[in-house]
């Protein structure tokens, strides 16, 4: 179980390499300090919902509603702007994660306690949360926030970085190791493992599969929450429209990253990397003069690979293990 996903994550490795060094050649200016300051940029963001998103596919749970909760916490985090624009980064953060749990635990309480689908309910919330936001931008006068009107201390937070390293990817990494070291160094974290593996069981091992399940859905809001308020930081024009088709750009880094979507394996090391993989492929492919028809496919035709190339490793094991049994029976 663990020599699958360190396969994968050095196979996206490899991958990411060769991306950079082709492109590089290409275009050197994809490779210099600024352009790689952007790429870590633009993948922090992902990379954070793609967290959250882990901890729901490894317990067989999906959340299809993340764009639109990160717009939903974007435009508040420029509403709190235009309330008073001296606003400090750290409540504006604290409001995103905030928003963004509450979304989550409606997420979750439906669920995990009404037992509905999460592929239904997050379908249902990805339009209800989208339309909360376009009813709330219709009934401001202002529809749109600029950069000029937030506080330059959160435009240079979202821009800045410490020792080359921007503050975005920092938040990305910190939420990575606590993340990354609850699911293996807590039993509330193995517990969704084996959620996944086997539902069953774990429900027969007393494992509180309802708790955990609302759980997982609550930190996964609360990180997309923290992703929206990111992006109003770093990109500084706030619309509606924010964070529109990001899910399958989150569900196809997870995949691609080696969580498994049918539940029980993955990491968030692995989630991460894939993220990092889609967004520079993404970001390759303008400087290559790849049409904008392609780079919108590239996320799909990921997913595809990923669930496909799953699936005939799990056929193929499924096949060794019954052979095995086949000859231990025959032995005996």
């Amino acid at each position: 179980m663990r020599t699958l996903p360190a396969g994968r994550e050095m196979t996206i490795v490899a991958a990411l390499a060769v991306v950079v060094v082709v492109t590089g050649i290409v275009h050197p200016s994809f490779v210099s300090g600024q352009g790689l300051h952007d790429l870590f940029l633009n993948a922090s963001i992902i990379a954070l919902l793609a967290v959250g998103q882990t901890l729901l596919v490894i317990t067989r749970n999906i959340d299809l509603s993340v764009g639109s909760v990160m717009g939903l916490t974007a435009y508040l985090s420029g509403q709190l702007f235009l309330a008073d624009q001296n606003t400090p980064t750290i409540l504006v953060l604290a409001a995103g994660i905030g928003l963004g749990a509450v979304c989550g635990a409606i997420n979750g309480a439906l669920v995990a306690i009404a037992k509905v689908p999460a592929l239904v309910v997050t379908l249902g919330t990805l339009y209800v949360f989208r339309g909360i936001n376009h009813a709330w931008a219709s009934s401001t006068d202002v529809q749109q926030v600029n950069a000029y009107q937030m506080s330059p201390d959160f435009l240079s937070f979202g821009s800045g970085s410490v020792l080359g390293i921007p503050n975005l990817s920092l938040i990305a990494l910190a939420v990575l190791a606590v993340v990354a070291y609850s699911l293996h160094g807590y039993r509330a974290g193995r517990e969704l493992y084996a959620i996944g593996s086997n539902p069953d069981a774990a429900r027969l091992a007393g494992i509180p599969m309802g708790r955990r399940v609302f759980g997982a859905f609550v930190i996964s809001g609360a990180l997309v929450g923290l992703g929206g308020a990111t992006h109003a930081a770093y990109f500084g024009t706030i619309n509606a429209s924010v964070g529109t088709g990001r899910e399958l750009a989150v569900v196809a880094a997870v995949v691609v990253g080696g969580v498994a979507i049918f539940g029980g394996s993955g990491t968030v090391v692995g989630a991460v990397l894939g993220a990092l993989l889609l967004t520079t492929i993404t970001s390759a492919l303008p400087v290559l003069g790849v049409p904008a028809f392609w780079q919108r496919a590239v996320d799909g035709a990921a997913l595809l690979l990923a669930i496909s190339a799953d699936r005939a490793v799990l056929v193929r094991m499924a096949a060794r293990l019954r052979a095995r049994q086949h000859s231990i029976r025959s032995g005996r």
